[in-house]
């Protein structure tokens, strides 16, 4: 029994040790490597929906399809995200714009973002200022990350639309209720994240829309 709990010990203590070791490089090297290769292989291969997207948008709101805005990136500097526009100027929407909502293809476009080196593939969602960049104590290592296309809070909290839709003060809901468990998750992320967390997250990530 003895050389058991021996042997679960030592190779605990070796994976933590890897995992360790592993953790700084894949952050600084193998991350934004993984995220130049596929958001390049993505833009290449999502080009023509991306055009046609473009155009329908274009012909819907008779001005530019791309909503620009501010958000808070690594290290809390400020970057500017990119989303297919999908509020029309008069606050309507539409069919369309809501299925493109819906399904996250609106943020398709922010590819671009990770190909620039601003975003990861995975990570925290972007917020605008007065969340992420007044953190204080042990929640600011969220800080140290990229910004994420998709990410382990975002995947918890993929019906958020929906949730705030239903109640009464949706602002105040997210900043009690909502924010804080993002909080929680991203820092478990932060703690936890690896090629393979990160594969498991896109893979979840490419079936959402079916399981829904």
């Amino acid at each position: 029994m003895f050389f058991k709990v021996l042997n679960l010990n030592l190779g605990t203590l070796l994976v933590n040790k890897t995992f360790v070791y592993f953790r700084p490089m894949y952050l600084k090297l193998g991350k934004p490597l993984l995220d130049f290769v596929l958001s390049l292989i993505g833009l290449l291969l999502l080009s023509p929906l991306l055009v046609l997207i473009s155009v329908s948008l274009f012909l819907i709101h008779k001005s530019n399809p791309i909503f620009f805005q501010v958000r808070i990136g690594q290290f809390g500097k400020k970057f500017t995200v990119y989303k297919f526009k999908t509020i029309k100027d008069n606050g309507q929407s539409h069919s369309f714009l809501k299925l493109l909502r819906k399904t996250k293809i609106d943020e398709f476009p922010q590819l671009i973002n990770v190909l620039k080196g601003e975003m990861s593939l995975v990570g925290p969602r972007p917020d605008v200022p007065g969340y992420y960049d007044l953190l204080k104590g042990e929640a600011r290592n969220i800080l140290k990350l990229k910004p994420g296309l998709t990410g382990y809070a975002s995947l918890k909290f993929a019906n958020e639309e929906s949730v705030l839709s239903q109640q009464k003060e949706p602002l105040k809901y997210n900043d009690e209720v909502i924010f804080p468990q993002k909080v929680k998750l991203n820092l478990q992320y932060y703690q936890n994240v690896s090629l393979l967390f990160d594969l498991k997250i896109l893979l979840k990530t490419i079936l959402l829309p079916f399981q829904n």
